[in-house]
């Protein structure tokens, strides 16, 4: 990251880190107040480390959302692992994201990695989703958290309802050094566009297939071409599923599950880019890509 300015303001890097599941990606989109992040209601939707910016005139904070922190024997599963763990050293804030509707505090110390003990980066603990428990049992939870880790401070919010996020930007505020910004102020994210294409695409898989194939999807943008005469991005993208039944659910019948999900990726991707988008999606099957440490490298892991 390279430094921006030279003045002096609250500036510093703040990783969303916690089990599967638990609103980190939500809850980034909620601060930025646009969709960088892709969610779905499956776990370890997230693989890579995702890069949101705060501006003000007064901050600028740089959010990591990582892959959810899980018992992983995968190749793919382990790098994913590794991508969050390794975050919670190099940021200077670690947010801890726990589920309030499924929290039983005495059990989940397991939830709460060695690594979070070994490192001395402060953390917040942020209880998320509290729209789905009652009021009364909210202080019990976060008093059974309290003793378990000594947190900076402990915030219930809802990032879906975007409840609690002013008190987190205040507690983080209180943590963050002074320096100059990292990024220019206009920019909401230093991912690419084709990246984030990718992550779209790959989102729509998520929702609109069954357990098995979301987990063995990568996509490929093979091209990204924008005309800026006739205000048209053309996109070619590849799904790699792992199996040639996997592709079959993919494609559908007659090619209709294709369609739906390109239909449905295209309209994302014209909100994006804020043009119009010709997308054409093929499926490959590459046996056992989440697996091949070779091939995961190639993909960018």
């Amino acid at each position: 990251m390279n430094l921006a300015q030279n003045e002096l303001i609250k500036s510093g890097v703040v990783s969303l880190v916690g089990p599967p599941n638990v609103g980190k990606s939500t809850l980034l989109n909620t601060l930025l107040g646009q969709k960088i992040s892709i969610v779905s209601p499956k776990p370890q939707t997230t693989r890579n480390r995702i890069l949101g910016i705060l501006n003000d005139k007064s901050y600028q904070i740089v959010v990591l959302d990582t892959p959810g922190i899980h018992d992983a024997t995968a190749p793919l599963n382990k790098e994913m692992v590794r991508l969050a763990v390794e975050t919670m050293s190099e940021v200077d804030v670690i947010v801890f994201m726990v589920d309030a509707s499924h929290s039983q505090p005495k059990r989940e110390k397991s939830q709460f990695p060695r690594c979070l003990e070994e490192v001395k980066t402060p953390a917040i603990l942020l209880i998320n989703k509290i729209d789905l428990i009652g009021r009364e049992k909210l202080l019990p939870l976060i008093e059974a958290y309290r003793i378990q880790h000594d947190f900076s401070a402990i915030v219930p919010v809802s990032a879906l309802k975007n409840d609690g996020t002013d008190l987190l930007l205040s507690e983080l505020l209180k943590l963050l050094p002074e320096g100059p910004r990292y990024y220019p102020e206009d920019i909401p994210t230093a991912e690419t566009e084709r990246f984030i294409v990718q992550e779209i695409i790959r989102e729509k898989v998520f929702l609109m297939t069954g357990q098995e194939v979301p987990y063995s999807t990568a996509v490929v943008i093979e091209r990204f071409k924008e005309d800026v005469e006739k205000q048209l991005t053309t996109i070619d993208a590849t799904i790699i599923v792992e199996k040639n039944s996997q592709k079959g659910i993919v494609i559908g019948k007659g090619g209709k599950k294709l369609k739906e999900i390109g239909s449905a990726a295209r309209l994302d991707i014209e909100k994006l880019l804020g043009q119009k988008v010709l997308l054409k999606i093929w499926v490959k099957v590459q046996k056992n890509w989440t697996r091949n440490p070779g091939f995961l490298k190639e993909l960018g892991f």
